[in-house]
């Protein structure tokens, strides 16, 4: 699948049982949601959605990295964040960075594959 905005990546890519979904924003219908667990609560519903489009969900992921604009701010995203993914939790690295596209608060990538669920 093409990046639907026309940015140059793609949104997913599949190879061998794999699927790679690139950052994922609290954006919906093109703009940033207000308020910090909101944006979370988005990211993570776009990131369910690039998995679907694979035949994929949250409980395939293996692997997340997330990118915080603010490190203080990790309890209230680990408190959303466990909700969206319940038990057995992929694993996980997470950053504080300089700025993120849009300004946004929270980016998370993830690397799903087939045979975890």
């Amino acid at each position: 699948m093409s990046n639907p905005n026309g940015l140059p990546y793609t949104p997913a890519v599949a190879v061998d049982g794999w699927v790679v979904v690139s950052g994922q924003l609290g954006v919906r219908d093109g703009a940033l949601v207000e308020g910090f667990e909101a944006e979370v609560d988005q990211a993570l519903a776009n990131l369910a959605d690039r998995l679907a489009e694979h035949g994929l969900g949250l409980d395939h992921v293996v692997k997340t990295t997330c990118f915080l604009a603010d490190l203080d701010r990790f309890g209230a995203f680990n408190e959303r964040y466990a909700a969206a993914f319940g038990e057995p939790r992929p694993a996980r690295s997470a950053f504080e960075v300089a700025r993120l596209p849009f300004d946004a608060n929270v980016e998370i990538e993830a690397w799903a594959h087939r045979d975890r669920a």
